[in-house]
């Protein structure tokens, strides 16, 4: 994949857990409401059909006030990759105002897994506002959350 640096924000790190104990955290709902925003704050609901083009569906509350993201997957590589975006719903139905794609990819390192988390965006000025918004802090706070609950369930 070529990034555009116009469009696109990417890290990777090295998570000290399996793969396959990464991937089932993404995967499923009672997991990914656990890591999936920066505590304190949290998921309220999570609904995961996890098929190309089945849903993808997080209830976020931020300082007390409920944030739905609907989005389905558009690809599922199984313990390696996910794609997911908010510019469709379920049934391929256009969002009004899509923010970003999500691939997060998995790979094996000695005893952990190499974590890349890339974030399309439809145009600069959403990836800016995704960068001042936080993008790094964020998803790298929800990336050691992640790895800390993937630890606890080894």
């Amino acid at each position: 994949m070529i990034l555009d640096p116009e469009t696109d924000l990417s890290f990777s790190l090295t998570l000290n857990a399996p793969r396959a104990v990464i991937w089932q955290c993404w995967t499923q709902p009672q997991h990914l409401k656990e890591f999936f925003v920066p505590k304190p704050h949290f998921i309220e609901s999570c609904d995961v059909d996890l098929r190309v083009g089945g849903r993808f569906n997080t209830v976020m509350n931020v300082e007390g006030n409920s944030m739905s993201n609907d989005g389905v997957f558009l690809e599922i590589v199984p313990d390696e990759k996910l794609v997911f975006t908010d510019a469709y719903q379920e049934g391929w139905k256009p969002a009004a105002d899509p923010f970003m794609t999500a691939i997060i990819e998995l790979a094996d390192t000695d005893g952990g897994t190499l974590y890349t988390v890339t974030a399309r965006h439809r145009s600069a000025e959403a990836c800016k506002a995704h960068k001042d918004m936080g993008f790094f802090d964020g998803w790298g706070t929800v990336a050691r959350q992640l790895e800390s609950y993937a630890q606890a369930l080894i």
